[in-house]
């Protein structure tokens, strides 16, 4: 491992040298109205950048109407209050100001970048965008358009088959089965009363999280905050999720097509975010099959064996249900063995856990690059969103290394023992996989 540990030393020298030049404070702002931001103020650059969140994603969509949140992300930015899709786009475009939204399972994001110079008209659009989106016609059969190809070519696409295929296995009965796209269907149904709908109920400030990065004090940002945000509803619609566990433990599915190279996604029960052993967990999972080059599916499938180019796993906690997760992609005739070895070291990570080496070197790793993430005022905007969300507290940037450190081996062995079961593995394979029985057929994905 001499190599292993001289790319890490390499790492944390340069990430110490990182930490002073991006030191992150942060400061909780109220404004006069109430309105929550969390503030890192920096001067250095004449920019702004904010992040926001609004909990309650696409896993609210009504059922028969999929992809509604995600219809909305990408209209509420053509045209809003006196300015029509092309003037609102031109006056972004004039002033290189960064307005843009997203939708996923569990939360509405949209993120803003800014010349200060330029911040009254800035944070006015974005106002607008959440506050008083237009919806004309001619932008909702535009974007609807755009989302439908999106889907053809995805439709194509093996690993998104994969991921769809193991959606609906594991979600058969839940809104997570869903896709946050939705489908030509579910699309053609969405009205625009739906999409009024939507932004009358769903952004409101009681769900709502702010992060800001940039060249802004908490008094100027306070007062933006209740002009941005105060004419929001103070309460949504309930979020009505329920909690889930993935079903079908231990499928295992073909989805036919020709191609040489099948695409593998594989699946458990994961751990939630809020979890204690959760910490325990990501250092285990960043040895197994998250650390990349460093990871044991890397050194058994690839180096050890050349049976694939890329192999990895990941811990996915979402609000509602929890994964631990992961993929493969290789030739059709070399997926039973690549599968054969996974099962063999999810199997021995499970008996043995982690060594002490492995858990020393993983802690170097994860508290050594922690400081490349504040690499952007953008990214530390999205960090500061994600602590909101994920209730980690406002000193969270300060703590999370301490939270790694702590990790024990026997904490990694414990949590080993408890999160990893070869035989609860559902796999999805896209392609025509050779010595590969299915237990079950493969589910319909929409076209």
């Amino acid at each position: 491992m001499p190599l292993l540990r001289s790319a890490l030393v390499v790492l944390v020298v340069l990430a110490a040298g990182i930490l002073p030049a991006r030191a992150v404070e942060v400061q909780r702002v109220v404004s006069p109205g109430g309105i929550e931001a969390w503030l890192v103020e920096d001067h250095s650059n004449p920019i702004i950048a904010l992040d926001l969140a609004f909990r309650g994603g696409a896993a609210l969509d009504p059922a028969g109407k999929a992809g509604l949140a995600n219809l909305v992300s990408g209209l509420i930015d053509e045209g809003a209050g006196e300015y029509d899709s092309q003037a609102f786009q031109g006056l972004l475009q004039d002033l290189s100001i960064k307005l843009s939204f997203s939708a996923g399972l569990d939360t509405f994001n949209g993120d803003l970048t800014t010349l200060t110079k330029n911040r009254d008209t800035a944070f006015n659009l974005l106002r607008l965008a959440l506050t008083a989106p237009r919806f004309d016609a001619e932008p909702i059969e535009r974007i609807r358009a755009q989302i439908l190809a999106g889907l053809t070519q995805q439709s194509e696409d093996p690993g998104w088959i994969a991921s769809r295929a193991l959606d609906l296995l594991q979600f058969p009965d839940h809104p997570y089965g869903r896709p946050v796209s939705g489908t030509p269907e579910t699309l053609a149904a969405i009205e625009r009363k739906d999409l009024q709908e939507f932004a009358a109920t769903r952004f409101a400030r009681d769900r709502l999280a702010i992060g800001v990065v940039g060249d802004i004090t908490p008094e100027e940002l306070a007062g933006y905050l209740d002009k941005t945000f105060l004419a929001l509803p103070a309460e949504g619609v309930p979020i009505d999720v329920p909690e889930t566990d993935p079903a079908a433990p231990g499928a295992v599915v073909v989805v036919e097509k020709d191609v040489p190279q099948s695409v593998v996604q594989f699946a458990e029960k994961g751990i939630a975010r809020d979890d204690p052993d959760y910490y325990a967990a990501y250092l285990v999972n960043y040895i197994f099959g998250g650390g990349g080059f460093a990871s044991r599916l890397y050194a058994e499938v690839r180096e050890k064996r050349g049976l694939a180019y890329s192999v990895y796993s990941y811990l996915n906690p979402m609000d509602h249900a929890a994964l631990l997760q992961g993929g493969v992609a290789t030739r059709n005739g070399r997926v039973a063995d690549s599968l054969d070895v996974i099962r063999a070291e999810w199997r021995r990570m499970a008996q043995d856990g982690p060594t002490a080496e492995e858990v020393a070197d993983a802690k170097t790793y994860l508290t050594g690059s922690f400081p490349l993430r504040f690499s952007s005022s953008g990214r530390i905007a999205g960090m500061l969103v994600s602590m909101q969300i994920e209730h980690l507290g406002i000193d969270y940037l300060k703590r999370r290394n301490s939270l790694i450190e702590a990790v024990t081996l026997e904490d990694a062995k414990r949590v080993a023992r408890r999160l990893y079961d070869p035989d609860a593995l559902t796999v999805v394979i896209v392609g025509r996989p050779d010595g590969i029985t299915p237990t079950r057929p493969a589910p319909k994905i929409e076209s």
